[in-house]
């Protein structure tokens, strides 16, 4: 109880960390985009902008505190799972250490990430990613060797490493994958370049099909790490003389194990972005000279990858520990087979399914809410402040600060009863086993659209980015105007809705394990 109680507070904190730090960071980004770049005419990160502080201060909030907390929520949400899991495991084989295991599985992710970061080196001018990639490469071959001896050691079974190595495997398919859709120098994204040419509408209509069609591969990706990982977890299990059922759900959270021991190198590969994104925001407010920006903007377009990179990671890891969670909930509330012929459990599906599509709808208003009065505090700054656009008067910044601040904390309570309300009224109204169909329809769903939303977003900030290096007409071109537009439909996507999902399937699940006991005694019907 005391472990699933911990798990529901970092679901908790997780939700308001992102939702709210991408509420605020997206309201200052609008603003500062549609209105200083869009209608006014001046850079992006340019001091006359008012809002330009509220921006560069929204990029750490959203990505840097979001991720960290996103990730937190991931380990913390395979660790009660499986640890819930070791015990059934523990009483059949007298192997207490598939309890502790998944503290064990993260020591090891710690030590591999510690050794992984001695190699992040390389040409930086020629390709600030060679460094990134390095690291995660030495990351991920450590955590393969060092997952090795640990399973050997505490498991004894070469068949449950292999179920952690299908979890590793599929995190470098699934950053492969993100990279494909959302680099600059990739197909995808210059498709949308291009369109940009013929307006803001085929611009939106090219990045929507990126997005649906990025959704497939890291899908196939989590089903075929389900599928090894459990088969070889049933194999583990028929060899040691136990319910085969229960080594495969054992096999899985193996897998989940697996995917978290790189989780380290993938925030650091998070926190690069925002970095380099600031930096580039110094540069321009203090005027430095033009080789100076390029050099900037070269590290910025591969930042705008490795926030998609990392966006991708988290989905992945968020849809195995949701998964993971779910076993955990079956076998609390002792349910062995859902039936899906029950109308009730259908109606769970189908709400479990809604959730995250009604969620997002009300992370999305909130964004549009507070960057209208963002916008329409910058229009009155540059119309009642004589002399800004001159250089001759200084913006209130602090203005601008404040509304993001109070949008994000105003804007967020209601999509953080999404998570709550949802299972709550299912479980009061249908019972225990309505609420493990809600966890299905609400994780599935919420993965796939996550999926999109941060592919999506990402392949359109940087389809502007490839314009602004000089492709398409460049800078101030009708193509990069398309592209602005673009860029601002997909930010809601990529850095608050989208990201808040994760958390969302997680949150979902982890309340459903907190209550589990309530909706077995107490249900309408």
């Amino acid at each position: 109880v005391l472990i699933v109680g911990f798990g529901f507070g970092a679901s908790l904190a997780a939700l308001f960390a992102q939702l709210g730090g991408g509420i605020y960071t997206k309201a200052a980004d609008i603003g500062a985009d549609l209105v200083g770049k869009v209608e006014a005419g001046i850079p992006e990160d340019d001091p006359r902008n008012p809002a330009v502080i509220a921006d560069n201060v929204g990029d750490n909030v959203g990505d840097v505190a979001g991720r960290g907390a996103d990730l937190f929520e991931s380990m913390s949400a395979e660790n009660i799972g499986a640890m819930i899991i070791g015990v059934a495991l523990a009483l059949l084989t007298k192997n207490y250490l598939f309890i502790i295991f998944p503290l064990l599985a993260r020591a090891t992710g710690i030590f591999a990430t510690l050794l992984g970061t001695l190699f992040v080196k390389g040409d930086l001018e020629k390709n600030p990613f060679i460094p990134l990639r390095n690291g995660m490469i030495a990351t991920t071959v450590f955590a393969i060797v060092g997952f090795y001896f640990l399973v050997l050691e505490t498991l004894g079974s070469i068949y449950l490493y292999g179920a952690a190595l299908a979890g590793i495997i599929s995190s470098i398919l699934i950053l492969l994958i993100t990279d494909y859709y959302t680099g600059y120098h990739r197909r995808p994204v210059r498709d949308i370049a291009s369109a940009s040419e013929t307006g803001p509408a085929t611009n939106i209509l090219m990045g929507m099909s990126v997005g649906y069609e990025s959704t497939a591969l890291p899908v196939i990706v989590i089903v075929a790490a389900l599928v090894i990982s459990y088969f070889l977890g049933e194999i583990f299990a028929t060899q040691v003389g136990i319910n085969p059922y229960l080594g495969g759900v054992y096999g899985t959270a193996a897998a989940t194990m697996g995917m978290l021991s790189v989780a380290g190198m993938v925030l650091g590969l998070d926190g690069f972005g925002p970095i380099v994104d600031n930096a580039g925001g110094i540069t321009e407010m203090s005027n430095q000279p033009d080789e100076i920006r390029d050099a900037v903007d070269k590290f910025d377009a591969v930042g705008n990858t490795t926030k998609a990179l990392t966006k991708g990671y988290a989905m992945g890891s968020a849809g195995l520990a949701a998964l993971l969670l779910f076993q955990a909930y079956l076998d609390i509330v002792d349910i062995h087979i859902l039936d899906l012929l029950r109308i009730e459990n259908l109606v769970g599906v189908f709400i479990g399914g809604l959730l995250p599509f009604i969620f997002s709808a009300f992370a999305i208003r909130a964004v549009s809410k507070a960057a209208k009065a963002m916008i329409e505090e910058v229009r009155r700054q540059f119309k009642e402040i004589p002399g800004i656009l001159e250089w001759k008067a200084r913006p209130d910044y602090a203005r601008c600060v404040e509304i993001s601040t109070l949008a994000a904390q105003k804007n967020m309570i209601i999509p953080a009863l999404v998570p709550i309300l949802g299972p709550l009224i299912i479980g009061l109204l249908f019972g225990a086993e309505s609420v493990g169909a809600l966890n299905i329809g609400a994780t599935v769903s919420g993965f796939i659209l996550a999926m999109f939303m941060n592919t999506g977003g990402a392949s359109w900030d940087n389809a502007k980015k490839l314009i602004e290096m000089g492709l398409f007409g460049g800078k101030g071109s009708e193509a990069h105007k398309a592209a602005v537009v673009g860029d601002t439909v997909g930010d809601p996507l990529k850095d608050t809705a989208g990201p808040s999902l994760h958390i969302l399937i997680k949150l979902i699940n982890t309340f459903s394990l907190v209550f589990g006991p309530l909706f077995i005694l107490y249900s309408i019907l």
